[in-house]
């Protein structure tokens, strides 16, 4: 069995509009860190699987999926966040099944772990919308693809991007199969993503929001999932863990202000790959979203990189691997009290 494999969107820079934050730096600034730290080289790098219809029209509209292709093909914009190119609706293909291949491999124990560098990103994609520089819902299309073709039946994804993944929860917002957990900044956009959102349907109870204010600061996180992620999944005990991975909460992050260090998201992904250890055979794989400081790309990679393989934070100079240049608050332990209330934690 491989320690790690690793999914890499060939020709996406293709996908590229000048002066915008998601850009290709992104996730070159990923590989050559990788590269440099000589962990790029050793570990599989897959190639994407071609996703049946059948997989793409259970979390999109055949309609929005048309209307994508059209759209791109011209190379027009979504809106004034979200743009394409003539190569955007291949590259968010490519980057679906980059997704979909490596939540595979891990279920079917080819590999302990996996790290997908999915590029365009998904998380705000809804069922029949591109938005917030998402095309395709590549965690909701990899969750998907192992419910249909792998023979899972519970599933959680774990959203630790700065901002709401209001996509993939209303994607499986009514469906019981699938928990989505998110910890993001509030207020931000997209606006969803309130702690009183707990699902509907078969889906209720299986939608866990931890919005937390500006500044909140490593342990806010550390609380969160301690307190309120863990004890949740001991509660679903879902056979694989995916994680919405956005370094964005970092504190150097031009977007937002959550204040978290690269070692903070390092322990974030520790807890939840012991978990994943004692509970679902390991089985974890993390799927790149947002992030746009290329400085935190460098530390918040390494840093979830040596969690997933076991290993010690890399001791690395650089101010980015120090802990938040801000005081931490202490608004969010309203927050935290509040969710710990509505789940009876």
């Amino acid at each position: 069995m491989h320690e790690l494999v690793f999914f890499y969107p060939q020709g996406h820079e293709a996908h590229v509009e000048p002066g915008h934050p998601e850009r290709p730096e992104r996730v070159e600034a990923i590989r050559e860190t990788l590269e440099r730290a000589g962990l790029w080289q050793i570990y599989p790098h897959l190639k994407p699987l071609d996703l049946a219809e059948e997989t793409l029209n259970a979390i999109h509209t055949p309609e929005y999926l048309q209307t994508l292709e059209r759209v791109s093909r011209k190379g027009a914009n979504f809106d004034m966040d979200t743009y394409t190119t003539p190569a955007s609706w291949d590259l968010a293909l490519n980057a679906a099944g980059g997704a979909a291949v490596v939540a595979s491999t891990v279920w079917q124990d080819i590999a302990r772990r996996g790290f997908a560098l999915t590029r365009p990103p998904g998380h705000h994609a809804t069922r029949d919308r591109a938005m917030g520089f998402c095309l395709l819902n590549n965690v909701a299309l990899a969750a998907e693809y192992l419910l249909q073709q792998d023979g899972a039946e519970r599933l959680a994804i774990v959203d630790l991007d700065l901002h709401h993944g209001n996509g993939t929860q209303d994607i499986f917002y009514r469906r019981g199969d699938v928990f989505y957990f998110s910890i993001h900044q509030a207020p931000l956009y997209p606006g969803t993503g309130g702690i009183e959102e707990t699902g509907a349907g078969d889906g209720l109870g299986k939608n866990a929001n931890f919005p937390l204010p500006p500044f909140s600061g490593d342990q806010a996180y550390l609380t969160v999932m301690d307190t309120l992620i863990l004890p949740l999944l001991d509660g679903f005990s879902p056979q694989m863990i995916l994680v919405s991975y956005g370094f964005d909460p970092h504190w150097s992050d031009p977007l937002g202000n959550l204040r978290l260090s690269a070692g903070a998201y390092g322990e974030l992904i520790a807890s939840l790959t012991r978990w994943a250890d004692q509970n679902c055979q390991g089985r974890i794989a993390l799927f790149l979203e947002g992030g746009y400081n290329l400085d935190a790309a460098r530390a918040c990679t390494l840093a979830v990189i040596a969690s997933l393989l076991g290993k010690p934070l890399p001791e690395l100079p650089g101010k980015e691997f120090e802990p938040s240049p801000d005081p931490e608050g202490t608004a969010w332990k309203s927050y935290v009290r509040q969710a710990r209330q509505v789940w009876r934690l």
